[in-house]
């Protein structure tokens, strides 16, 4: 095996058995991540005004259960497509009101981006492959940060004066731009225009679920395959019903898994609320530029986490690799609080703030790990991603006005105790969501082994769903 063959086998893993399988993960990879990356991206263009989270968070339930009934490919292209016209109507609005009502149901929208694209891309891809894509996804909207940083640091520095001072009335509300709309306004305009031509490459290339697509860059033959080559579904998409609602609040996968999701989200506060930027400015021996850039650093780190501890874990093939990443994340939060707490110099505290970048790396490994958990029911698969991620969020903007408000710069001793109680509840959270993964496995194995004593004990029919009772958690 070549060099080049070998670097191809760690990054991205081992090639599938055959011919066929290795060219339908060639399709996948550039039909579902192309649009789903751009999709997200195309997602962070413009998010301001606190009722936008408000929306973003109540829906991400509602839009996952869509899902189960609507063709994904239609449901993101279309919802894409009424996201861009919300967006183009801020900029024709003339109150504050219009603002709030707008954002909302935008919010509501967009929304189905981040937790809809972990459940197709839990629908696409087996175990060893489905951390990876994952963190590439995730990585598009770090990296919309990074870039963000150093655009920011690249105007201040190196344009010039006339060039200012046309950014200076595009970012004037008060003065009118191009036929007579103000430069805010034509923000949203370009937003709007940027969003339109993604929607329609959803539209034409995005294959939606593997049990229903209907692309025609897939053969019938491949779509066989696609579905094949996964693990069984108990469950199949689109059985809702009452039943559901057993099946996901009698499952101990919603809860600890969303415990454990805004447990990771709070050990991110150091690195996402702009406190390495504060604290710079604190400091007052940065320019402005430098205070742009330095901080760009963090998702250059978040990135690279993301990347690596996703090759890290689908090496493993099992849970372990994923629980490795879980006990390092905890143990890095508990080192940054601590640092912070009562850092001994200037370099150790800038130290601790480069590190929890490191913790937004755990975001894919979760997702993906959660995916496989809940690989026998389609639907409360979907539920579970969507409670994750709207948990996450609502405990953050808590967490956030809580404990790292901008009146506790430049020390943020509330945030670094904070965040020393998270890791350890995080490593507690971590080791239940173990413990309860193994008790399922071990179960399955059971029902698996025929003619087992304990098979014949475990193996119970629900005569409701008519499903083996220990899948039945």
């Amino acid at each position: 095996m070549g060099f080049l063959q070998r670097l191809r086998v760690a990054i991205w893993g081992e090639p599938a058995e055959t011919q066929e399988e290795r060219r339908l993960i060639v399709k996948l990879d550039w039909f579902i991540l192309s649009f789903c990356c751009l999709m997200y991206w195309v997602n962070y263009l413009d998010r301001s005004v606190k009722v936008f989270y408000v929306g973003y968070t109540l829906a991400q339930v509602p839009n996952n259960i869509a899902l189960q009934k609507l063709s994904p490919r239609i449901y993101f292209s279309t919802l894409m497509v009424f996201w861009g016209f919300l967006t183009l109507g801020n900029a024709f609005v003339t109150n504050v009101k219009q603002v709030f009502v707008i954002r909302f149901f935008q919010a509501c929208m967009e929304s189905a981006t981040f937790v809809g694209t972990h459940y197709i891309l839990g629908s696409w891809y087996k175990y060893e492959e489905l951390g990876k894509r994952t963190a590439i996804f995730i990585s598009a909207g770090i990296a919309g940060t990074l870039f963000s940083g150093i655009m920011q640091g690249s105007i201040y520095r190196n344009l010039s004066e006339w060039i200012r001072d046309v950014l200076l009335i595009v970012a004037d509300t008060r003065l009118d731009g191009v036929r007579g709309l103000a430069g805010w306004r034509w923000l949203f305009i370009i937003d709007f225009l940027i969003t339109m031509p993604v929607a329609i490459y959803g539209y034409i290339v995005f294959p939606g679920h593997p049990t229903t697509t209907t692309s025609r860059f897939l053969s019938v033959p491949e779509k066989i395959l696609a579905v094949e080559r996964l693990p069984e579904v108990v469950q199949k998409r689109g059985v809702l019903g009452w039943s559901l609602l057993k099946r996901v609040g009698m499952s101990w996968e919603v809860y600890c898994l969303s415990i454990l999701a805004l447990l990771a989200g709070d050990s991110e506060m150091f690195a996402d609320n702009a406190i390495l930027n504060l604290y710079l400015k604190y400091l007052k021996k940065y320019s402005v530029e430098q205070i742009n850039y330095i901080p760009t650093a963090v998702s250059g780190i978040a990135i690279v986490a993301n990347l690596m501890f996703s090759w890290y874990a689908d090496w493993f093939r099992d849970d372990k690799g994923r629980i490795h990443v879980g006990i390092l994340l905890c143990f890095t939060g508990l080192i940054s609080g601590a640092i912070m707490l009562n850092p001994p110099s200037v370099n150790a505290k800038l130290f601790a703030l480069f590190l929890n970048g490191v913790q937004l790396g755990f975001r894919s490994v979760l997702f993906a790990w959660a995916n496989d958990i809940c690989r026998r029911d389609d639907a409360k698969r979907a539920i579970v991603l969507g409670f994750m991620n709207a948990m996450t969020i609502a405990f953050y903007i808590f967490w956030t006005l809580l404990f790292y408000n901008t009146t506790q710069a430049p020390m943020w001793r509330e945030g670094s105790i904070a965040m020393i109680a998270n890791s350890l509840a995080m490593l507690l959270s971590v080791a239940s969501v173990a413990w309860f993964s193994y008790i399922d496995k071990k179960r399955a194995a059971l029902v698996e082994v025929p003619g087992s004593d304990a098979a014949s004990d475990v193996v119970k029919v629900n005569n409701d769903e008519g499903i083996p009772k220990a899948l039945d958690v």
